[in-house]
């Protein structure tokens, strides 16, 4: 059975379940799993990675690269 026939299977059984605590259980389950996919996902940057940003953010502000925090505000207003 694929992935995708597996999910739709999976959520059919779920909306014929009637225990409010075995559908906590599994919505904390979920939130738990969520969690795990976002920290292999994440990758932290190495002290070199983190120089070079330096180095460059502050060369952009040299040369006036930059945008002020009341330009940024009002764009999003």
């Amino acid at each position: 059975m694929d992935l995708q026939s597996r999910k739709i299977e999976f959520v059919q059984e779920f909306l014929k379940l009637q225990s409010e605590e075995a559908v906590s259980r599994l919505e904390k389950l979920l939130k738990k799993e969520k969690k795990n996919v976002i920290g292999k996902d994440f990758k932290p940057m190495t002290k070199e990675e983190l120089n070079q940003r330096i180095d460059q953010s502050e060369k952009d502000f040299k040369n006036n690269r930059f945008k002020k925090t009341s330009e940024l505000l009002s764009k999003y207003k």
